[in-house]
């Protein structure tokens, strides 16, 4: 064959495989509002004219599985490498307009290829799922491939970030590789992940449910805690993907990008916390005042929003926040606050990302509904969190710190480099309410004015215990420092510490 003949040949072939699926599927693909795989790999997530694709003419026939079709472009995967704001990243796409981007046996090798060399690079690894599972043609090939996607993210986990987008469906076995991810992405009204389909469901249990009820964008996010971030458009799902990158270091043996210190928008006053102990705040306004350009990205912010977490920048460094609000059930722990807090703190302790808590808690949630879902198992989880993680933990008391979530939200008791109080810190067994009318509960009965005697027994319990200078003088805080001082102590804080902590054991993120 000649050069120009073989070129030709070349860029018919190309030209084939870049069409994925055919003009029809992508038709169909771009009606029901959604980008096919190779516009968001090249448009919306990597830096331009950055992609470099692996295994374009990697594919099966479906005449391999006895099946008279097409050969299947790509095997219905698109893989390579990019940049995101000029650091390399690893990707994979499934197509949906390729057999409905169903997992074989040659789409899992190519996917599995990106793994080990993410893992290799040490890049982070970039997974966008669209696809209706596995490749039932294939029987157990199709299994087979998904054990390995499996195993690889946890080896990864840990060792490189991993990202999910979920822009389509994602049922059976597909969706436990998202789960096993670090951050997974969904948007609304494109999203969707389930075990078992609202078909089955309805066949086996005779229960009628819609795939957004069941399996949808919100669902996830606010609901099951499945989903980290929720978007409204593709587009604003890869800038989410884009700013979550900013703050994370390219594997756990660097240290996270460091940018130049912008001072926030509005800083903390000294009177940022109520007077009335009952009367509720949002932890997120406190969190505005401290952190640099008041940027505060959140993870789960629709999920068991009694806890906050999220990335941010002090004096340009990037940390993580884990922070009561008050604004929602007090700022009490719970399963769900205890999990997302757990698995937030052992992300950032694998890449070198220095914590901060912002403590504001009346404790643990009581209640048979708790206890029967296993609140002391879910609750030791941030015990062990933040007594296994070696990065920096600064600690600041803003209100009520009681009983064991004292302890638990990272308390000098658990390892914290640096502890302080708000002069409104109550530092306490429990609040002086409850402790009066337990302790003093037969001499309130038989006292003239059982009111007033309380009163005065709370008014006792306040000067004696709940405040922060009992824990001072015991050591057991740090310092007390007004609410306006908090950016700049933290700021000193942080320039004590080490960036990176060596001869430290890999460890896998989930709990």
């Amino acid at each position: 064959m000649s050069i120009k003949k073989s070129v030709n040949d070349f860029l018919t072939r190309l030209s084939s495989k870049l069409k994925g699926g055919g003009d029809k599927a992508i038709e169909k693909q771009k009606k029901k509002g959604k980008h096919t795989a190779r516009e968001r790999v090249e448009n919306l997530l990597l830096d331009k004219d950055s992609f470099l694709e692996t295994d374009l003419f990697v594919e099966h026939s479906m005449k391999d599985f006895g099946m008279d079709r097409k050969e299947l472009a790509g095997d219905g995967v698109i893989t390579g490498y990019g940049k995101v704001q000029n650091r390399p990243v690893a990707v994979f796409a499934q197509d949906f307009t390729v057999a409905g981007g169903s997992l074989g046996r040659a789409h899992a090798m190519k996917i599995v290829k990106v793994m080990d060399c993410a893992a290799d690079a040490g890049i982070p690894l970039i997974g966008i799922n669209d696809s209706g599972g596995a490749r039932i043609q294939e029987g157990v090939e199709s299994l087979c491939g998904y054990g390995e996607l499996f195993y690889r993210n946890t080896r990864l986990s840990g060792d490189v970030p991993q990202i999910s987008v979920i822009l389509g469906p994602c049922a059976g076995g597909a969706v436990y590789s998202p789960a096993l991810t670090d951050f997974v992405f969904v948007v609304d009204k494109i999203s969707h992940m389930f075990i078992t389909g609202p078909q089955v469901i309805k066949t086996v249990l005779g229960e009628e449910v819609t795939q957004e009820e069941l399996g949808g964008a919100m669902t996830h996010a606010s609901i099951t805690g499945n989903a980290h971030f929720y978007a409204n458009s593709e587009a604003e799902a890869f800038n989410s993907v884009k700013k979550l990158l900013s703050f994370l270091p390219a594997n756990s043996k660097e240290i996270p990008p460091v940018r130049k210190p912008i001072p926030p928008d509005r800083p903390l006053g000294d009177d940022v916390i109520p007077d009335n102990r009952r009367q509720a705040y949002s932890v997120k306004e406190i969190i505005r005042g401290i952190v640099d350009a008041s940027d505060f990205f959140e993870v789960h912010e629709h999920y068991a929003r009694n806890i906050v977490v999220g990335f941010a920048r002090l004096a340009g460094r990037p940390i993580g926040i884990i922070a009561n609000q008050p604004r929602v059930l007090a700022g009490v722990l719970d399963v769900n606050a205890s999990d997302k807090a757990a698995r937030f703190i052992r992300f950032c302790d694998c890449f070198n990302i220095p914590l901060l808590t912002m403590v504001d808690t009346p404790g643990y949630l009581p209640g048979t509904d708790q206890e029967h879902a296993g609140v002391i198992r879910h609750g030791a989880k941030i015990l062990f969190a933040y007594s296994e993680a070696s990065v920096p933990k600064m600690t600041v008391i803003m209100r009520k710190a009681y009983g064991g979530a004292y302890i638990a939200m990272c308390s000098r008791h658990l390892g914290a480099t640096f502890v302080a109080s708000w002069p409104s810190g109550e530092i306490a067994v429990m609040g002086p309410e409850g402790a009066a009318n337990i302790i003093f509960r037969r001499e309130i009965a038989a006292a003239d004015d059982p009111d007033a005697y309380r009163q005065e027994k709370v008014d006792e319990y306040e000067e004696k215990f709940a405040n922060p200078y009992v824990a001072a003088k015991k050591g057991y805080i740090d310092t007390i420092i007004k609410s306006s001082e908090t950016r700049d102590t933290l700021i000193k804080v942080l320039s004590m510490t080490k960036q990176f902590r060596t001869g430290r054991p890999h460890r896998n993120i989930p709990l």
